[in-house]
């Protein structure tokens, strides 16, 4: 069976990687900008650096800072208007999940017209976006170098998942530097969400040797490194590695896809507005152990990644052993225990398995299952 990577032409990384990437975008001949971001982002000043660098090679820009931590059609919709009203040729992102999924949506509607939920599903558009640079102050996501788009519809109380080639970015930045401010809480969540990234494309039914190499890789640089991160923020090896890590496991989902954690996680950040990296990093051991069904040797693997012995384990050990490791990771970077926490009913677990069902994320999960399944699930993660 034939496979497809996607990937950017281009991607920087390391310290200094945002002075390169000035560079490569005044190559790319851009005059007009906008600037997809979110209000912390301009608080902090980074915006307007970015800003003030692109102008001293000739590129204006216009800035659309309001994006929410679960980007909404509203704010596509708003970030659409800038972009027309003032004829941009290209669209920066700036920011972690939420800038790069939302500026995606801006970029996919501006060249394909419509309504960004015209899009939900795999490869629906017709056109490639308008040019989109990917500047990532978060190492978690990989939504800076992916075809992946998630979008909140809260008329629906839904996330929308777009799946699409035509929103990979043509350049993406991963400098360390813009990362060193995380608080712990964010540096934890993104982690996870890396961790179960590289876990969920591992185990996936459309994995191959590449993703697969990307996958394992990732989840030891997260063994190595998330808890150092998460504890001593200042040390920019531990960042710089998260780095990789995150465009590593990226590398791999966005090939391999994911599975029912991303799928449940998107219904609860949806519903609830809850952050998309403790979703996942809560589900993660639920869904793995109901995998372990088919899945148990590549758990296995995984559990060697994250540091556990298994020579002499048999392969449900090894998965078990997997799944131990998992939480004990989660409780090292002082991740919620439960959904109870996060505020989560079990009352509305029925129709929050009903929109997991339709997610295009559960579609390469090694076991697709029941819908009693799923509500069973979301009940072990209470």
């Amino acid at each position: 069976m034939s496979s497809t990577f996607y990937i950017p032409a281009v991607n920087i990384m390391g310290e200094g990687a945002l002075n390169d990437a000035i560079n490569q975008i005044d190559n790319l001949g851009f005059k007009q900008a906008l600037i997809v971001t979110d209000p912390g982002m301009t608080k902090l000043g980074v915006v307007a650096d970015v800003a003030a660098r692109l102008k001293e090679k000739g590129i204006e820009c216009r800035i659309y800072d309001g994006v929410q931590p679960n980007p909404t059609v509203e704010n596509v919709n708003a970030g659409l208007d800038v972009l027309q009203t003032h004829v941009c040729d290209c669209v920066i992102s700036l920011g972690g999940g939420s800038a790069h999924d939302c500026a995606k949506g801006i970029a996919l509607v501006a060249t394909n017209g419509g309504h960004i939920s015209d899009y939900e599903g795999v490869d629906v558009s017709k056109k490639p976006q308008l040019p989109l640079i990917g500047i990532n102050t978060t190492a978690g996501t990989a939504s800076e170098m992916t075809r992946f788009c998630i979008i909140t519809d809260q008329d629906r109380h839904i996330k929308m998942a777009i799946v699409d080639q035509n929103v990979t970015p043509i350049l993406s930045v991963n400098d360390p530097m813009l990362m060193a401010g995380m608080p712990a809480s964010l540096t934890a969540a993104t982690g996870m969400d890396a961790l179960t990234h590289a876990i969920e494309a591992y185990v996936s039914t459309a994995a191959d040797p590449i993703t697969d190499a990307c996958a394992i890789k990732a989840i030891e640089l997260i063994r190595d490194h998330l808890r150092e991160a998460v504890h001593n923020g200042s040390n920019m090896e531990a960042r710089e590695k998260m780095a990789y890590a995150q465009f590593l496991a990226g590398m791999a989902f966005n090939n391999a896809s994911l599975g029912y954690v991303h799928a449940m996680a998107h219904q609860l950040g949806g519903f609830y507005d809850l952050p998309h990296g403790v979703c996942n990093a809560v589900l993660l051991p639920h869904v793995q152990r109901y995998n372990a069904q088919v899945a148990a040797p590549r758990l296995k693997d995984i559990g060697k990644a994250l540091g556990v012995e298994t020579t002499n384990l048999n392969d449900k050990e090894g998965a078990d052993a997997a799944i131990a490791a998992i939480v004990k990771l989660s409780q090292d970077v002082n991740i919620p225990s439960g959904l109870d926490e996060l505020g989560a009913k079990e009352s509305d677990f029925g129709i929050l398995a009903t929109n997991a069902m339709k997610d295009a994320c559960g579609f390469t999960n090694p076991i697709q299952p029941t819908h009693e399944d799923v509500i069973s699930i979301f009940k072990a993660a209470r």
